[in-house]
């Protein structure tokens, strides 16, 4: 009996199509460093987030597929990640070691978008990718608030900002730059200043994913972020009302006129769950982010309910998805998470899928 090659584990493993990525595994180079003894195959499969939705089934099937080649006594599949270079930042100064910028956005206040900011950097750091928070709401910073970091300020090494950490994920916010009673009244070039200052004055190191909670509405912030870096992407929160509704609607036409990608909308407080009774109450209405997503071709990336444990959460600076993982709140905002990390590594990979399609 001849001993299997690597290349007929490559050919057999082309069998496994991407979901998202709409190609097989092999051809988009997520299987790596084959090593066969005997009858015995070891390969990795490389995804591009660790918050693959698919993962398991994707083992399952590789480990099955390989097993079932002549000549194989033992399959060891082991399942890694790597979060791709967001478009064009590997070109930039200003953040160096940042893979991926994604700016959290509503077209008003009062939705949640710093809850869901805070969350959602939370969710993504648990399944393993390396994140920051950039809390750019210079108005009303309450990052820090809600990840229980207190007002100390961060330390300077070097010339620049270290980044206060906590729960898995690095932070900075003007509300550890000036004292909490002090109120920021600051023109449009101060903003630029300071969001410049963010970006290219803080040690942020390596990450998968820098989380940017942007202030309310479409002003200079918004501007200034896609002037200084390349935003892979723009996540917009809204709730189910049509008051909310029609303020994003002003925020998509912004991002596409900065030539920002909006990956998709989460609506925050979409329904209440009793907690004596289990029963489900649509208290702002039902169905507006769905709606607006169909409207404008966009991704529906999850809905979050209202929930005690997400207030406490965010009063005590214990996010939910950490102190409460078992909660509907924490399981809905895992799920986005996860759509985001999909919708970015798509964005992502569109250079390299075109170039493949090229090649064909």
């Amino acid at each position: 009996m001849s001993q299997i090659s690597e290349q007929q584990v490559l050919d057999s493993l082309k069998q496994i199509i991407d979901p998202d990525l709409r190609k097989d595994i092999v051809t988009l180079g997520f299987v790596r460093d084959v090593a066969i003894e005997g009858g015995d195959v070891s390969f990795r499969i490389v995804l591009t987030t660790p918050a693959c939705p698919v993962k398991e089934q994707m083992e399952t099937e590789a480990h099955a597929i390989v097993s079932g080649l002549e000549g194989v006594t033992s399959v060891k599949v082991t399942m890694d990640a790597e979060v791709p270079q967001g478009r064009g930042i590997a070109n930039n100064v200003a953040i160096p070691g940042v893979k991926n910028i994604i700016a959290v956005s509503s077209g008003k206040g009062g939705v949640g978008k710093s809850t869901v900011a805070v969350n959602l950097a939370v969710a993504l750091a648990a399944d393993g990718a390396k994140v920051g928070i950039m809390d750019a709401d210079v108005y009303g910073p309450n990052v820090p608030l809600m990840l229980g970091t207190g007002y100390d300020q961060p330390e300077v090494i070097d010339g620049q900002l270290k980044p206060i950490e906590a729960h898995g994920i690095k932070m900075i916010s003007m509300a550890v730059l000036v004292p909490p009673d002090k109120p920021m009244i600051l023109r449009g070039p101060m903003l630029h200043g300071v969001v410049r200052q963010f970006l290219s004055d803080v040690n942020w190191g390596e990450l998968d994913y820098l989380i940017v909670d942007m202030p309310p509405g479409t002003g200079d912030v918004q501007l200034s972020l896609a002037q200084l870096v390349p935003v892979q992407g723009a996540v917009l929160v809204t709730t189910p009302q049509e008051v909310s509704l029609s303020d994003v609607r002003r925020a998509v036409k912004m991002f596409e006129t900065v030539n920002v990608p909006v990956l998709g909308v989460i609506e925050n407080m979409s329904y209440f769950i009793a907690p004596d009774t289990g029963n489900k109450y649509e208290i702002f209405g039902k169905g507006g982010g769905q709606k607006l997503c169909d409207e404008y071709d966009l991704n529906f990336l999850g809905e979050v309910p209202l929930g005690m444990e997400v207030r406490e959460g965010g009063d005590k600076g214990t996010p939910v998805v950490a102190t409460f993982p078992d909660s509907p709140q924490a399981a809905a905002f895992r799920k986005v998470a996860e759509e985001v990390a999909r919708q970015v590594s798509i964005e992502a990979m569109k250079p390299e899928l075109v170039i493949m399609s090229r090649a064909k």
